[in-house]
């Protein structure tokens, strides 16, 4: 049980907790300021929904490495993924694979059913239901399959969407039923949060990634302009969220404790430094878990300053 609890690597799903919660309280936001109701079943759902595809992803991502050897040169991460160490076989893991898919599945549907039957909007449901799948094909095609995206260089782009635009902006649409145009900057926040997730996984792995052919962003830009990339992406979040609660006109409104998430301002400004003194790839590793947390704390003291400030 225990090789099968690292293999979920527990230290990514902050990260996609991110955008529900941040596209489900600024809809209960705006819900509540409109004297309508918002379901927290619904909330619950979407981060059951959310984790089995983390953890779907992580599975498939430790598979798909695993079978084609990428995982063997990593010195540091051999030893903790799980098919590449030989703790769990390719079998066992492929079992699991197909396993989460179908309760990723199960859920979606449950979620979806749960937000759109009552209120019979067929349409939006069989609608969520292609997304749902193609979020899980998307969780799968990561390292799996003939040319798997991840080895494409397309992983950023990846992230962003299903991370930060599908995440927040579909959660938002589960409770208000309506897509909102600027609904686009705080899922943009989050997506660049995540891409630098990411970036910094592949900056850590570019030399391992060079050797077996896996030709992330981070590999075809090189180090140097990968940390350019990083910084740009770590940068803007907290800007493109200053934005959206200024287009909201709450400043205007007295309205400043929505603006608590800026205290942010500071740890990732100190972040930022520390990331760009790095000179070892191998020495990202740690800030991996530092962005998700920053990630996941941007959401919370968001959602909070919207709803629970007064």
């Amino acid at each position: 049980m225990t090789d099968w609890i690292k293999a979920a690597r527990l230290r990514t799903l902050p990260l996609s907790m991110s955008g529900i919660i941040l596209g489900s309280f600024i809809a209960r936001w705006r819900i509540l300021e409109n004297n309508g109701t918002w379901d927290w079943r619904i909330f619950a759902m979407a981060l059951v929904v959310t984790l089995l595809y983390q953890i779907l992803s992580n599975f498939a991502n430790d598979y798909g490495d695993g079978i084609r050897g990428t995982d063997q040169l990593r010195v540091s991460e051999a030893e903790q993924r799980a098919v590449a160490s030989g703790r769990i076989t390719a079998i066992q893991m492929r079992n699991a694979v197909i396993l989460f898919s179908i309760l990723s599945l199960i859920a979606t549907i449950a979620l979806l059913y749960l937000a759109f039957f009552k209120e019979n909007l067929m349409n939006e449901f069989y609608i969520f239901v292609g997304l749902g799948i193609a979020c899980i094909l998307a969780a799968i095609g990561y390292t799996i399959g003939k040319k798997p995206y991840g080895y494409l260089g397309l992983g950023d782009m990846m992230v962003f969407i299903f991370f930060g635009l599908v995440s927040v902006c579909g959660s938002y649409f589960l409770f208000t039923k309506h897509f909102d145009w600027d609904m686009l900057l705080p899922a943009t926040a989050v997506g660049l949060l995540s891409a630098a997730v990411l970036n910094l996984n592949n900056m850590r792995d570019i030399e391992s990634d060079a050797a077996s052919g896996k030709k992330t962003l981070a590999l075809r830009l090189g180090f140097k302009k990968a940390m350019v990339y990083e910084i740009v992406l770590l940068q803007l979040p907290l800007l493109v969220m200053l934005v959206f609660m200024m287009m909201n006109g709450l400043h205007t409104q007295g309205k400043y404790y929505a603006f608590i998430f800026f205290i942010l301002m500071l740890p990732m400004t100190g972040l930022r430094r520390k990331i760009m003194q790095v000179k070892e790839p191998k020495e990202l590793d740690p800030f991996l878990k530092q962005v998700g947390i920053i990630t996941l704390t941007m959401a919370v003291l968001v959602a909070a300053g919207l709803n629970y400030f007064n």
